[in-house]
């Protein structure tokens, strides 16, 4: 009996493997079952790959053209930047030409000149010019002496002792002075401190 159980087993397995590897009428592709191969060749489409490939090929242009327009752009403004600086320096230098033949005139005075007081008043009225010339370039003179001392503004080279206390810690003199650009400072000034 269980001799018959075991054949009747294997018939069956015999009926499902040739079943499987037979096409019937309930496996074909008509009745609603698909197999892998057709879903595979349905899905593709030659017309969507197609089109793939022109928006893929739309897109690379595109990236194309705007590498290069931010490279003409970077160029463009790297080059007014350099005019600008070219054009800055002649803004200031243009006055202080005038300041110069001023100069120029002031030596040839003095090779002829008997009064010295005279030659020290046009000097003066230079130097005067030269000052309202940077001043309205924006350049200003850090004022130093007798305030107190500020380590964005001045550098202190020397300590002097002082008798007044008032004058710790304060500016007594200033060997060099410093200059403003609007408000960044261009030149601290070089001072001593009391002590």
């Amino acid at each position: 009996m269980i001799k018959d159980r075991t054949k009747h087993e294997e018939a069956d397995k015999h009926k499902v493997n040739n079943h499987q590897d037979e096409v019937c009428g309930s496996c074909s592709p008509q009745s609603g079952t698909e197999t892998a191969d057709n879903v595979a060749d349905e899905s593709f489409e030659p017309a969507d790959s197609v089109s793939c490939a022109d928006g893929a090929a739309e897109w690379k242009d595109k990236y194309m053209r705007l590498s290069a327009e931010f490279d003409n752009y970077r160029k463009r403004t790297l080059k007014e930047k350099m005019d600008l600086i070219a054009a800055g320096g002649e803004d200031v230098i243009k006055p202080l030409l005038g300041v110069m033949d001023d100069f120029d005139r002031a030596v040839d005075a003095m090779e002829r000149a008997v009064d010295v007081e005279s030659v020290k008043q046009g000097v003066l009225l230079i130097r005067q010019k030269f000052i309202d010339t940077l001043k309205s370039k924006g350049v200003s003179a850090i004022e130093a002496k007798g305030e107190a001392l500020d380590t964005d503004l001045h550098d202190a080279v020397a300590q002097f002792p002082v008798d007044d206390q008032a004058m710790k810690g304060r500016i007594v003199d200033v060997v060099q002075k410093g200059y403003r650009l609007k408000d960044k400072v261009i030149r601290h000034s070089k001072v001593v401190v009391g002590e």
